[in-house]
């Protein structure tokens, strides 16, 4: 892909170094560097609804966890933890390619505001889909880089299926419907979103040189998701489901 502007993306790095970080942690709390897993994931995996059942002194208590138990917070931390290091290897890959070139392009804040966007979009996408189904990875706002990034070489005037985006596209929206256990929703959610907040903040940007509209918008719609996250999550909640 050819690279639109540069510059250092430190924004990049620092999410990239953000997810690393979750993957030791899951490895620390009892969890595998291939496989995830642990204490820190349980907490911080994305799930729209579920309950919990232990045996204590006092008999089986059962908790309630997930976005529509008031576990918002989810919709964020789901999103910097991964399921081993090949699916943290993959995703990470695709946002250091990205980031590389909108980050440079957009400015740090509002490259940040579109990634939180386009994670709190797949979000979303789960919890419409597949609502108690336990979904962690990054590749919600991945999939959002990938939109936001063809309509920047669009409006650039570059040939996306020359230059390759358009392929990257294609073969990972291929890839989530034809491998099992790949979050369709948050793939679907976050590109969608990827290219409806990207053509906004674009076409904002060409109107009114304020790059600070750009990133509020972008906060201002992470949080609509962030409700909408919470709404679409309690729609399905269910008091009789249990581990």
């Amino acid at each position: 892909m050819r690279d639109l502007q540069s510059g250092r993306p430190i924004v990049t790095q620092v999410l990239i170094a953000l997810n690393v970080l979750g993957m030791l942690a899951a490895a620390a709390t009892g969890g595998s560097l291939f496989d995830g897993g642990g204490t820190a994931t349980e907490n911080g995996l994305l799930i729209g609804y579920w309950e919990t059942t232990e045996m204590t002194r006092f008999g089986f208590v059962t908790t309630p966890i997930g976005v529509a138990s008031g576990e918002w917070y989810r919709v964020f931390t789901g999103g910097f933890l991964h399921s081993g290091l090949l699916h943290l290897g993959m995703n990470m890959l695709l946002l250091y390619l990205l980031g590389t070139q909108l980050e440079p392009l957009l400015g740090k804040a509002r490259f940040l505001a579109l990634y939180v966007a386009c994670l709190a979009a797949g979000s979303f996408g789960v919890l419409l889909v597949s609502p108690t189904a336990a979904t962690v990875g990054a590749s919600g706002a991945v999939f959002g880089l990938m939109g936001a990034a063809v309509i920047a070489q669009r409006r650039a005037g570059i040939d996306i299926w020359r230059n390759g985006i358009g392929g990257l596209v294609l073969i990972n929206l291929l890839i989530t419907f034809a491998v099992p256990g790949i979050s369709v929703g948050a793939h679907i959610g976050g590109l969608v979103a990827g290219v409806l907040i990207g053509a906004l903040v674009f076409a904002l940007d060409s109107i009114v040189r304020a790059p600070a509209l750009g990133t509020a918008v972008c906060a201002a719609l992470t949080v609509s998701l962030v409700f909408g996250c919470i709404w679409a999550a309690g729609q399905w909640a269910d008091p009789v489901l249990n581990f």
